[in-house]
Parts: structure tokens; C-alpha cells; sequence
């Protein structure tokens, strides 16, 4: 093994390369067709069963911060003129709550370092295409019996793992179904995470605060979408694979912690009755 490993790859990317190997033996071992394609499939369940508790942290202080939002909107009418004292008393707030507003973040930057070293990996283990890349990968894994002997099949239900959606013009325009799914789980988990709001505000004044909001919330409720899409459009198959796996496992999440959120009004009836 280099010598001259960074800290990304040893303590991030190796890891998960490694355990993905893990995986896809295992699932050879039982015979399983498209074994690549489940074992990444079973990483990523298994990276965000990992972040689990963060994520539940995170989106249960969001919860928490929306419901303070009556008090929060008291004090800052109260307060509004006197900066300091308006500081004062909403730290004051989240300290009678338990909350801590700085402390959503950290589930965020955890979540994230995974995704990076994950996309390290996956763009290496799909794109195989020489001797010499393969005694690449070998040489970053932990023990021998690990050891590839062969290229893996990055065949998944036909598809392969390594193609790019922007390929399209050479492999099929049904390809690109697979970014407008990315994008599509993207944006019901984006407005899951947005508060469903059936009251109006009472005031001009408030009704401006809350539409400047609700225009913020929404371009990002739609940006983190787009940027999915282009990145599952731009990237290998088995990156939005994992993107997929991923969003539909929050989206369980979300809705077990919060309910469905600003997705709520655009259910059928019958179903919001069941919520």
C-alpha cells in the first residue's frame, strides 16, 4: 500500500471500498445475478442506517424550530427595535427548549463526507477497464482473500453500471428516465422536508416575512433536485444508484419523524385522511 495516502482515502474511501467488496463477494457466493449493482444497494442502506440517528436528530430539531416559529415571530415583534435584546431572547427561547440551532449542521457535514468518498468508489469500482486498474483496486484492499481476480460485472437488469446518461445518443433515450427518476424522488423528499402551513398570516407585514420565506424554501425545495438530476445525468449509472437508494430511505425517514410535510397538499384526499 502507498505510502502517500491521503486522509480522504484512508479513512473514508478505503473503508467503503473495501466493505462494498465484502458485499459483492458475498452475494457471489450465493449466486445472486447483478450481484455489483445489490451490493451497492446494501452499502448505501448500510451507510444511511450509520447516519440514521444524526439524520433523526437533525430533522427533529427542524420540527421542533418550526414549531417555536409562533414564539419566535411574538419576540421579534416585541423586540424587533432592540437587536441585543432580541438576541438575548431567543437565545433565552432555545435554551428553555433544549435546542440548539448550530446543531442540525453536523448531521449535514456527516452526511455529506460519505456521499464524496462513496462517489470515489463507486466511480472506480464501475469503471474497471485494464489489468493495471485492477491491480489499483487491489492494492487499497485490506486482505488478500479480497482480492480481485477478474473485472466485476457492472451489468445491472441490462444496464451498465459505468454508462453515463449523457451517453444517451449512443445507448438509447430511455436512458435518461434515470436522472427524471432522480430528480422526481429529489423533489418529494424536498417538499417533505418543507412545513405544511393551513393558516394564513394575520398581518401585511407577516404575510411579506412569510412569502420572502416561502419563495426562499421553495427555489431550494428545487434547486437540491436539479443538481441530483445533473449529477445522476453526468455520472455513472451506479452513482445514481445509490442517489436513488439513498433519497427513498429519507423519504421513509422523513415521514416517520415528520409526516409529509408541504407534500401534503399535493396528496389525494382519500390519503391525507390516513396521515
Amino acid at each position: 500500500r502507498s505510502n502517500n495516502m491521503n486522509p480522504f482515502d484512508l479513512f473514508l474511501a478505503d473503508p467503503i471500498l473495501n466493505l462494498l467488496i465484502v458485499i459483492n463477494k458475498l452475494l457471489e457466493a450465493v449466486s445472486l445475478p447483478y450481484s455489483l449493482g445489490f451490493a451497492i444497494i446494501l452499502l448505501t442502506a448500510f451507510l444511511k442506517l450509520l447516519t440514521w440517528p444524526l439524520t433523526a436528530s437533525q430533522l427533529k430539531s427542524t420540527k421542533k424550530m418550526a414549531d417555536l416559529k409562533p414564539h419566535m415571530d411574538r419576540i421579534k415583534k416585541q423586540f424587533g427595535d432592540d437587536k441585543t435584546k432580541l438576541q438575548l431572547e431567543m437565545t433565552k427561547l432555545y435554551k428553555e427548549q433544549g435546542i440548539n440551532p448550530l446543531a442540525s449542521c453536523l448531521p449535514i457535514i456527516v452526511q455529506i463526507l460519505p456521499f464524496f468518498a462513496l462517489y470515489s468508489v463507486l466511480t472506480k469500482a464501475v469503471s474497471i477497464n485494464s489489468a493495471d486498474a485492477l491491480a489499483k483496486i487491489n492494492e487499497r484492499l485490506y486482505f488478500s482473500f479480497l482480492h480481485l481476480q477478474n473485472v466485476p460485472s457492472a451489468d445491472f437488469f441490462g444496464i451498465n453500471l459505468a454508462t453515463k446518461p449523457n451517453e444517451w445518443r449512443t445507448i438509447g433515450v430511455f436512458i435518461l428516465l434515470i436522472p427524471v427518476v432522480t430528480a422526481l424522488f429529489q423533489l418529494v423528499q424536498s417538499q417533505m422536508m418543507l412545513p405544511h402551513k393551513e393558516k394564513a398570516p394575520k398581518d401585511k407585514k407577516e404575510k411579506a416575512e412569510e412569502d420572502m420565506s416561502a419563495q426562499i424554501q421553495s427555489q431550494m425545495a428545487f434547486f437540491m433536485p436539479a443538481t441530483m438530476a445533473w449529477i445522476s445525468y453526468s455520472f455513472p449509472i451506479g452513482l445514481a444508484l445509490y442517489l436513488n437508494t439513498f433519497t427513498i430511505l429519507g423519504i421513509i425517514q422523513q415521514y416517520q419523524l415528520a409526516g409529509t410535510g408541504a407534500l401534503t397538499k399535493y396528496l389525494p384526499k382519500k390519503f391525507k385522511k390516513l396521515l
